[in-house]
């Protein structure tokens, strides 16, 4: 580094080109430059590389033995230099291969990466995605860290320090068996404790939620049976027993099948869906195409 910090980088472009000429005169040309100027930094390489690197010749200036073998990583470096400071390339999907990391819980898998899928494997056919378990307390780390591009939080578990994009607000509705005989018509409060539960508890076993601490507000209960660590098991589960649960508004429109739904006898707030991602991913080309295609096919999805 210490070599590097006294060297003009632009001697190496005026070496490289003196080493493809073999000529000060046809080299100052194709540099258009003085030919005093390249005699110039000609003597200034001699004096950094302690040889002469170019000798009179008959036929021009021949390279000596350290110069020839120079010219191929000079060749190298430049190129590499050349790409290092060239403008950013606009993103092509189409011509990508790209490994993009998602984080989501699964209910929002169902919800936001199910309606993306199609156009994003149309559109960028020669990329991937890896979709990780999401986790809020490890979200912002895992971020910075390049280990996952994109993640999917409700708003009240995004960290404040990502950049987040609201994408929908969602709600719950009351789900069960379709021919369960507490759902024909929209059960009553009174009716609602009645019912088994299973519920989702991220982090494992737990049996409470907001939903009982407002019943208990109004001096009620609910009856919760069992807890689960994601939603996927649920509609099965549900489809084979009398237990109920209360789901995300929009992943059930994936899942639905021989279930039916009611709205919740309480009122119980919703939450907002919320995009996020690092600062340094912020201007990445791939990545605001990514975020696009996200944006997109909920928005399409709305429509439709």
């Amino acid at each position: 580094m210490n070599n590097l910090k006294r060297v003009d980088l632009n001697l190496l472009v005026t070496l490289e080109v003196l080493l493809t000429e073999r000529s000060v005169t046809r080299a100052a040309a194709r540099l258009n430059l003085s030919q005093p100027s390249v005699s110039i930094q000609l003597a200034k390489l001699r004096e950094i590389y302690h040889d002469p690197l170019l000798l009179p010749g008959s036929r021009g200036m021949l390279p000596t033995a350290r110069a020839l073998g120079l010219l191929t990583p000079l060749r190298q470096t430049l190129a590499d230099l050349g790409r290092l400071v060239a403008p950013e390339q606009p993103f092509d999907p189409r011509l990508a291969e790209m490994t993009w990391q998602l984080a989501a819980a699964d209910a929002a898998e169902y919800a936001i990466l199910l309606p993306m899928l199609p156009k994003l494997r149309l559109a960028a056919p020669n990329s991937r995605l890896a979709i990780r378990e999401a986790s809020p307390k490890n979200m912002s780390r895992d971020l910075a860290d390049g280990v996952i591009d994109l993640g999917f939080l409700a708003r009240e578990e995004a960290p404040a320090e990502l950049r987040h994009r609201q994408l929908f607000h969602e709600n719950y509705l009351l789900v069960g068996r379709h021919d369960h005989p507490l759902l024909q018509t929209p059960p009553t409060l009174e009716q609602f404790c009645q019912l088994e539960f299973v519920m989702v508890s991220q982090d494992g076993g737990g049996f409470r939620t907001l939903t009982d601490t407002l019943l208990e507000a109004q001096g009620l209960a609910r009856r919760v049976v069992m807890s689960l660590p994601h939603f996927l098991f649920i509609p099965a589960l549900l489809a084979k027993s009398d237990m109920v649960a209360m789901l995300p508004s929009r992943m059930l429109g994936q899942l639905l099948g021989d279930l039916r739904t009611c709205p919740v006898p309480l009122e119980l707030p919703g939450y907002d869906m919320v995009m996020v991602w690092h600062e340094r991913s912020h201007l990445d080309p791939a990545h605001s195409w990514l975020r696009e295609q996200v944006v997109a096919a909920l928005e399409h999805q709305l429509r439709n």
